[in-house]
């Protein structure tokens, strides 16, 4: 039990970074502003916590597979006719630009010719790069297709440029320091603290803003549109213009755009510049067009199409068009940072208010001590004065984790502190078992010394074995999570590496102190309020049938329940709008569904939340994609805005159907390979028999937990996820513990038969199980009961997952092993020996 000087000092430098780290977080602005900049850094605030909005962009890959085509037609119309070439005809023809030519020779001629179109493409690794194009000759066609390297490395290079030209236009709205990164291959995803309403931003972002000018054609209403003319419509209007398909001036010309006012109508317009190139091509252009119209086009629409009275050789000149002062100062925005490469889709976007963000901080601090003080005196309560140094470890364990959170630079959501809370009853847990250890092995009359040795080695294999199998669990939610729910896997997995450190190195170090300075002989672990005799002899067993049996019906009815009437489904799996709003006086409900019911946006369902002002609008998911979501929270803000001017949005989220079919996919995904992990690790630990049981009554929890959903009819979301898959952590977690016990005791009596070292293993892991169990649900009856709608769907079936994992390990289980155990003996007599000398190792 001696610990090295060395290793002392390293826990304690350990925990003083962690402090010196966490402290930041702890002190108040007032306080931290006298502080020099290099210590101000704090845990930083998620949205959910401080308000502000989250928006992901999609990049539309084939609207860049159509303009590299139509430029791959113009680049190869223009290649062979500077040599010459007679071509019959030139198209484009789904992913590809088909070239017909009748000649042999000429057809050979070209393909050499077209060939040297195709652009160089980066390799990977020590490959040669490829093309990004195949160009292919078959019968009298040439044909010109894109690669997928080809089309990979353009969506690489339109999401690198998109990325300073969205830096650059969220610069123009003034937000200070938003977040702006690549998610994925073709996503960016924006988070700006403190803006409520991302309508004009998202307009903003969504806008191409590719400008150009073109000179409408002279054709008249009625007649037929000549080769190289297309119908482009009014950006304001219904009216239509013959536009020449040719681009006359590019709008990368544009080196400055500004709003501004007509001085002799005081319309708003936007005032623009080209560059020396432009000024001068644009001179030529109006010299050349004197009294033809030339139309301004901005994402295939017309802003104005003025007729040229006199040549500009200025270099400038102004966009006017029945505009309103934001239009101006939007469109000037967009032109200043320049054209996106390719159109941007919203495909997500989540609000929350300023005022929601406070109240949920609030609500995570009160209940986090709640759930901490009641830890905190039910430890005391179990184990006196021992208990109040697992308890200093439990403070240690909270500290170190801001501490770690801080350094890393991690993001502190909601269901992050939901983790923090429930990574303290899962830091009892180790603590627990250190002392119940301790426990026995004084009571076997060892020294103190001794029992403190035999009880962390012995404890050692178990903490182990559980930390693992909630490891695995929180690193597949980190995987397939995204947003707030990757929040809670880091502050878990944090919370369960840091339990190991503090319960297994700081506690033992701290109690071998202890022994050592009061010169103990043996140890007394006694408890204040004694919960549990010292000793049970129950036989489990004997209910063996009627605990798999009452599991088996309460799974079917769970089944039942999830076919009829189902889950409630959140939009983060079946898309659509749900906006959270606080009105200035009690709602009306009936005024409120008959003003949205108008909107013919489909199934609009009103649900009250907290108080009598506080309402949650759902409104089903739009067909026509994510621009339909878009534009459907729009008219719901505006809709609401017109009845109670008043009204205080505190969260809006709109989940496009493609985000909602990959989260839906990734929760799927997720849950199963949790289960195989686990099943994959237990049966590598323990034996083919211990897995199986544990995997079966792992299917029979996780059942329960979704009819528990489905009975309540709460959010089934990705927070729900979260807690799922934190109730099957939890449920292998206590499980492993009593079959390491089982273990154990197989080591110790081989010739016992096996249902009498079962029911002699759970009797002595019986408290252990549901001291722990209590431990978990103290820490989070706080927030089940006070947490609100926020955190309802994780904390109230935590409560109800952890009841039912704890009953599971030892009547349903156990008797599994059982059942096993005699079907082996019964097929394989002659290996039954051989058999349990294998589950002893």
């Amino acid at each position: 039990m001696r610990t090295s000087k060395w290793v002392v000092m390293t826990y304690v430098i350990i925990v003083l970074i962690g402090v010196f780290a966490a402290l930041p977080s702890a002190l108040p602005p007032s306080v931290l502003d006298k502080m020099p900049s290099w210590f101000r850094h704090q845990v930083t605030l998620g949205l959910d916590l401080q308000g502000g909005s989250h928006l992901v962009l999609e990049v539309d890959a084939n609207a860049l597979k159509t303009d590299r085509l139509r430029s791959l037609l113009d680049d190869a119309r223009g290649a062979l006719r500077k040599d010459r070439i007679p071509v019959q005809s030139a198209r484009v023809a789904g992913d590809a630009v088909v070239i017909s030519i009748d000649d042999d020779a000429q057809r050979a001629k070209a393909l050499d010719e077209l060939k040297k179109l195709a652009a160089p493409v980066a390799g990977i690794g020590f490959g040669a790069g490829t093309a990004d194009i195949d160009v292919t000759s078959t019968g009298k066609q040439i044909k010109m297709t894109l690669t997928e390297a080809g089309i990979r490395d353009r969506i690489d290079a339109a999401i690198q440029q998109s990325l300073e030209i969205v830096r650059q236009r969220v610069d123009q709205v003034g937000v200070a320091e938003p977040t702006i990164q690549r998610v994925g291959s073709d996503r960016i995803l924006v988070q700006l603290p403190g803006l409520q309403d991302p309508t004009h931003l998202r307009q903003l972002l969504g806008s191409t803003a590719k400008m150009e000018f073109h000179m409408v054609a002279n054709v008249q209403p009625g007649e037929p549109l000549p080769p190289g003319v297309t119908m482009l419509p009014d950006a304001k209007t219904d009216q239509k213009y013959p536009i020449e398909d040719r681009v006359a001036l590019s709008g990368e010309r544009l080196t400055d755009a500004r709003a501004g006012f007509d001085q002799r109508t005081q319309e708003p317009i936007v005032s623009f510049r080209f560059d020396s190139v432009g000024a001068r091509q644009f001179a030529e252009i109006t010299q050349a067009n004197v009294g033809r119209p030339f139309a301004i086009v901005l994402d295939g629409k017309v802003l104005s199409a003025p007729v040229i009275r006199e040549p500009i050789t200025g270099g400038s000149g102004q966009i006017s068009g029945s505009f309103t002062v934001e239009d101006t100062t939007v469109l000037s925005a967009l032109l200043r940072a320049g054209a996106l490469p390719a159109p941007l889709t919203v495909i997500e976007e989540r609000t929350v208010g300023p005022d929601l963000g406070g109240d949920v901080i609030r609500m995570g601090l009160y209940t986090g001590i709640a759930g901490f003080v009641l830890v905190v005196l039910f430890m005391t309560a179990l184990y006196g004065s021992w208990g109040m140094i697992a308890n200093f470890g439990l403070l240690l364990h909270l500290i170190l984790t801001i501490g770690c959170l801080a350094i890393i630079g991690a993001t502190l959501t909601l269901p992050g502190i939901a983790g923090i809370i429930l990574g303290i009853g899962f830091g009892v847990d180790a603590n627990i078992l250190i002392n119940e250890r301790i426990r026995e092995e004084s009571k076997k009359g060892m020294s103190a010394f001794a029992a403190l040795d035999h009880g962390f080695k012995r404890a050692f294999s178990t903490i182990v074995d559980a930390n693992v199998t909630s490891l695995i669990v929180t690193a597949l939610l980190f995987m397939f999570g995204s947003g707030p729910i990757r929040g809670f896997a880091i502050t878990m997995i944090i919370g369960t590496c840091l339990s190991m450190f503090t319960a297994v190195a700081i506690v033992k170090v701290l109690m071998t102190e202890v022994v050592r300075r009061r010169k103990m002989k043996t140890i007394t672990i006694e408890p204040l309020i004694r919960f549990f005799p010292d000793k049970t002899s129950i036989s489990f067993m004997n209910a063996r049938f009627l605990g798999i049996g009452t599991s088996i019906v309460l799974s079917l009815i769970s089944i039942g329940l999830f076919i009829k009437p189902g889950l409630n489904y959140g939009i983060d799996f079946k898309g659509g709008i749900q906006v959270e709003i606080s009105t200035s006086q009690p709602a009306d409900l009936a005024a409120l569904r008959g003003t949205l019911g108008n909107l013919e946006l489909g199934e609009v369902a009103l649900q009250r939340i907290g108080g009598d002002n506080d309402v949650l609008i759902r409104v089903q998911r739009q067909d026509g994609g994510e621009e339909a979501q878009t534009a459907a929270v729009t008219k719901v803000k505006e809709a609401v805005s017109q009845l109670d001017p008043g009204v205080k949005f505190d969260r809006v989220d709109v989940v496009g159907p493609k985000v909602s079919g990959e989260l839906a996919h990734s929760g799927v995904m997720a849950v199963v390979l949790s289960a195989l992990a686990m099943l994959i690790y237990i049966w590598w630990r323990f034996e083919w028999n211990f897995a199986l049981g544990a995997i079966a009554t792992l299917i029979l929890d996780t059942t329960k937990a979704v009819g528990f959903f489905a009975l309540l009819g709460l959010d089934f979301n990705l927070t729900a996820i979260a807690a799922l898959l934190t109730i099957i952590g939890y449920s292998v977690n206590d499980k492993v513990v009593v079959y390491d016990r089982m273990r154990e005791n197989l080591r110790l009596y081989k010739k016992m038969p096996l249902r009498q070292v079962i029911d002699m293993s759970i009797n002595q892991v019986f408290a252990r199980c549901v001291y722990t169990s209590v431990a978990i649900l103290l820490s989070m009856l706080p927030m089940a009961i006070w947490g609100g709608a926020a955190v309802e769907n994780f904390a109230v079936p935590m409560v109800f997952g952890v009841f039912v994992a704890t009953t599971s390990s030892i009547f349903i289980a156990a008797p599994i092993l059982l059942l096993l155990g005699d079907w082996w003996s019964r097929h394989h007599p002659q290996r039954v020996e051989e058999s349990k000398t294998v589950a002893a190792k």
